[in-house]
């Protein structure tokens, strides 16, 4: 089993950390998840860690005080030795403290072609409503590094898609969400091994992929 231990962050389903961890049980990613913690406790993500014998934590509400959901989640990646953070469909903020304690070490995943419709309230469909309603011909995903306000840190991968002139958010969320499921993967292998070199807003990496099943 690998040293290089993560922890994933999610709020729905999690199929993004499904893709994840599919890989690492398929040998192809050099990694383990460490814990799983979720914004919600009716997560279906939840289950299907809790059935690979993954510990599970469900993150206080958010009528909460700041202060004790940066304690609780510093505490939780200290616990369980977490290397790298990974925000897999996770709808949450995180607290400025944890990315100033942990910097360049917390990755998010968005369905978009970052610095373009990213930000607060961007998330899911509405991205892709967005992206329709502009006339955009190319979309995609990007892996960045998570700074204080939402999806402003720099990428660290980014994968484009076609926009088809029939298009719904439907179909479109589909062909991207295959790629976020390629994109986030290939992102973590690259921390894994160490290839992963950030100065500034640039990120550089090592040409690792993943072998596509």
């Amino acid at each position: 089993m690998s040293d290089f231990a993560i922890a994933v962050l999610i709020s729905g389903r999690g199929s993004n950390f499904i893709a994840i961890q599919q890989r690492i049980e398929e040998g192809s990613l050099p990694a383990r998840i460490a814990c799983v913690i979720s914004s919600r406790a009716d997560a279906p993500g939840l289950a299907y860690a809790t059935e690979r014998g993954i510990p599970t934590l469900v993150m206080p509400g958010k009528e909460q005080p700041e202060e004790k959901i940066t304690t609780f989640l510093l505490e939780a990646f200290r616990k369980y030795d977490v290397a790298l953070v990974v925000l897999a469909g996770f709808l949450r903020k995180i607290p400025r403290a944890v990315v100033e304690e942990w910097p360049d070490r917390i990755i998010n995943i968005h369905p978009a072609l970052l610095p373009s419709f990213g930000g607060k309230g961007m998330y899911g469909r509405r991205v892709h409503e967005a992206v329709l309603a502009y006339g955009c011909k190319v979309s995609g995903a990007t892996v960045h590094l998570v700074s204080a306000d939402y999806d402003t840190g720099p990428p660290v991968l980014q994968r484009c898609v076609p926009v088809y002139e029939d298009d719904t958010p439907e179909t479109l969320a589909g062909r991207v969400l295959q790629v976020e499921h390629a994109l986030l993967p290939e992102a973590v292998a690259l921390f894994a091994s160490g290839q992963v070199v950030v100065s500034g807003r640039t990120v550089r990496t090592g040409a690792t992929k993943l072998t596509q099943s």
